[in-house]
């Protein structure tokens, strides 16, 4: 390698390179560029991205591997997607029939993913059902709301259903994951240090609020934020960083962290109007650099060879995306008097949609030795799979469901 000797992560000396980096920053260029050139592709780019790592990885032309620059920027990409995903939370919705039938939604999934998991538990495929549960009952929330905007959908009764929903699942996922599967102490222990963790986060959002009020600090942070300071940036970051650090330091999953902050920065925000640029802001650091390198590194680890190793291994895929559709997808039927049977599929399809979660748990699994690198491969793959298929097919749902509409209206006319 070239690259001039620096000090590294680990204290010592090593040789740092930018050639693995800048493949998987070209990859995470090249595809939505490409994407570009066939609008009529409905394929999400991240799909693509975490198949070129497979490609260019050591799975098959051995181009590219996760060396120390690729790992640290791709642990921050997931960091700064779970940010993202918890930035998308409004806590106003949080109320009302719509958090009760996702919180009975929510229950719905964890009674039918318990018997899949215990029966893959006794197949040898995993090693705690509890673990493939709590992976089978998330959703993507951030791949899920542009799908929904996109749509038209944001404001509609099938848009809140659905992004409540991946809410409630987002939120009670990373806490059950944080809690029975921290790297330190037992349960309880965990439980008490995650109350107490979410107390000190409510106090800290608390103080925040009161201190931005101060009228003097609303004017020095306009003027800073469109300089070179741009100073709401980096008091993002911080914040970000410093629940970060702070669940780690109480032996709490550092996701759990990262999408907390998010949340408290959604809660500080209430009028992301006023600051227009702030958040698209957030999303350029995050899209534009830190999250493609997250996927394509995904790609890079994955296990391809374990999975073509064998029959057994390989339907691992489809049989861990069918537990999603039906873990997820089945409890969309409670929207069905609200939203009709076409809409509450659709929901179903785009609540069964995961990734960022399925990857972030199968490393925990992974790190606890509750999970083999076959089946964190098959999961992450069936992760793949739902982004690739589940949107689209929601996507079809919902223009179908428009011509019916428009239909409807055109003959009661």
């Amino acid at each position: 390698m070239n690259g001039r000797p620096t000090r590294s992560l680990t204290g010592g000396v090593a040789d740092l390179s930018y050639e693995n980096l800048l493949l998987v920053c070209v990859v995470g260029a090249v595809i939505p560029l490409a994407l570009g050139f066939f609008p009529r592709l409905r394929l999400p780019s991240v799909v693509l991205e975490i198949a070129a790592g497979v490609v260019l990885g050591p799975a098959v032309l051995g181009w590219a591997e996760v060396d120390e620059p690729v790992a640290v920027l791709g642990w921050l990409g997931l960091t700064f997607l779970l940010f993202l995903a918890g930035l998308e939370i409004d806590p106003a919705h949080l109320r009302g029939s719509l958090v009760r039938s996702a919180s009975l939604g929510y229950l719905i999934t964890l009674a039918l993913a318990t018997p899949i998991a215990v029966a893959l538990a006794l197949a040898g495929w995993i090693d705690d059902p509890a673990l493939l549960v709590i992976i089978l009952s998330a959703t993507a929330l951030g791949l899920v709301v542009p799908v929904v905007r996109d749509a038209g959908e944001a404001r509609s009764a099938f848009g809140q259903s659905v992004i409540v929903a991946g809410t409630v699942a987002d939120v009670v996922s990373i806490i059950l994951l944080s809690i029975l599967f921290g790297a330190e102490g037992d349960t309880t222990s965990r439980t008490a240090l995650f109350l107490t963790y979410a107390g000190l986060l409510a106090g800290l959002t608390v103080a925040v609020a009161l201190t931005g009020r101060s009228g003097r600090l609303q004017r020095i942070l306009t003027s800073l934020s469109e300089t070179t300071a741009q100073i709401r940036i980096r008091l993002a970051v911080v914040l970000l960083v410093a629940l970060t650090a702070l669940a780690s330091r109480f032996g709490l999953e550092t996701i759990l962290g990262a999408f907390l902050a998010g949340v408290v920065l959604s809660v500080l925000d209430r009028r992301p109007r006023e600051h227009p640029h702030f958040r698209p802001k957030l999303d350029a650091l995050g899209f534009g650099f830190l999250i493609p390198v997250f996927y394509v590194t995904t790609g890079l680890q994955l296990d391809l060879d374990g999975l073509l190793a064998d029959r057994e291994a390989l339907l691992r895929v489809p049989i861990f995306l069918l537990a999603l559709l039906l873990a997820r997808g089945v409890p969309a039927l409670l929207f069905v008097k609200v939203l009709g049977v076409r809409r509450s599929v659709a929901a179903g399809f785009l609540q069964a949609t995961s990734l960022p979660f399925i990857v972030a748990a199968t490393q925990v699994g992974l790190a606890v030795g509750l999970l083999s690198a076959v089946s964190a491969a098959a999961l992450v793959s069936a992760g793949i799979l739902s982004v690739a298929l589940f949107p689209a097919a929601a996507f079809g749902l919902l223009r179908g469901s428009h011509r019916e509409e428009h239909l409807t209206v055109i003959k009661a006319s």
